[in-house]
């Protein structure tokens, strides 16, 4: 394990969302030059939760997603992420065993 992932396995879910969250923010200010209205109106998403995902005041992976890619990073984060075959593989499931209703041993009454 690096120092890098030691560090980031250290950090708690709030350090890591204001990391994440400034990093986002820095971004779309240097590079992108963007004030948050602009971004937020391209992403479908209100200020308020722009200016929350960038203060790291937690947010949803929804959120996350639409200003990623509405700042043309989705590629990237996609990037990070491990590769595996889209293949489909069947998987064996097993029938489940149906109940069989035995038939009434009562009798009906004749008349």
């Amino acid at each position: 394990m690096s120092t890098t992932e030691l560090a980031l396995s250290q950090a708690s879910a709030e350090e890591l969302e204001a990391e994440v969250g400034d990093n986002i923010r820095r971004y779309r200010i240097d590079e992108l030059q963007l004030d948050q209205r602009t971004l937020a109106e391209r992403a479908g998403i209100s200020v308020r939760a722009l200016r929350n995902l960038e203060l790291g005041n937690g947010t949803s992976l929804r959120t996350f997603l639409v200003v990623i890619s509405a700042m043309g990073r989705y590629p990237r984060l996609l990037e990070a992420l491990p590769q595996y075959s889209r293949e489909v593989v069947k998987v064996f499931v097993p029938k489940q065993r149906q109940r069989v209703r035995q038939p009434s041993s009562k009798k009906k009454p004749t008349s």
